[in-house]
């Protein structure tokens, strides 16, 4: 897909890799609609910007009745989230956003994309697709279904043009990693990343090399990971 000339929505677009995503697609030369929920949080130049929680249906029904334009879906959106034995009331918070949302804004921008020869779907997941950091197993498991979602609407939206691209990372430098002690890469290289996926029209981005591992793992004994990452945790 080339990124210029396009129409771009990006959700989460007030901070960290959301941020990078609307500004980068500006200097490539799209139009962008930069969206959140609250709209005086976004101070990007050269946007347009929309007041959206992706949570809630009418404000997903009004954001695509305002944005008729679009060919490339940006679901950035996101937070994290505690254990699965834990309050509950949290995990439910992070799949409602994490996958309810991100699935919520593909049910209501697919006709529009079809509408507008087929376009592309970009949906930023996470090296947690496919393994679990401790005390953050409901994100894991929303991130997992988010890479499974983007697995089966890559099948169903063939028939109308529509490509999707799913974009896994590990810690980047953003709001939700703070006090994380790990190596992170910068928002702007995994914006950067993802866009060049985008305009690959690659199935996947694989941003990092822990993520690579991480990925590789999954034709391994489970076993083997499970120590790497011990040592990792360790070290």
């Amino acid at each position: 897909m080339n990124i210029n000339g396009a129409t771009a929505l990006v959700t989460g677009a007030n901070r960290g890799i959301g941020r990078h995503l609307a500004a980068q697609l500006a200097e490539r030369g799209a139009k962008v609609y930069a969206t959140a929920r609250r709209t005086e949080s976004i101070d990007l130049d050269g946007v347009e910007v929309l007041a959206l929680d992706i949570t809630d249906p009418d404000s997903v029904a009004a954001v695509t009745q305002e944005a008729r334009d679009v060919d490339l879906l940006v679901n950035n959106a996101g937070i994290g989230g505690g254990t699965l034995l834990g309050d509950l009331d949290r995990v439910r918070a992070t799949m409602d956003v994490n996958f309810w949302g991100t699935l919520s804004m593909i049910r209501s921008f697919a006709p529009v994309l079809a509408d507008n020869g087929g376009g592309a779907i970009l949906n930023i997941a996470s090296s947690a697709s496919w393994f679990v950091f401790p005390g953050a197993s409901a994100y894991a498991v929303s991130k997992a279904a988010v890479w499974s979602m983007g697995n089966a609407l890559r099948q169903e939206l063939a028939g109308q043009g529509t490509r999707l691209t799913s974009v896994h990372l590990g810690a980047a430098d953003t709001d939700m990693t703070k006090g994380l002690d790990v190596p992170k890469m910068t928002a702007a290289d995994v914006a950067r990343a993802a866009l060049d996926g985008v305009e690959a029209e690659v199935f996947e981005v694989v941003v990092d090399e822990f993520t690579e591992m991480v990925k590789a793992s999954l034709s391994k004994d489970p076993r083997e990971f499970a120590s790497q990452f011990q040592q990792f945790l360790v070290s």
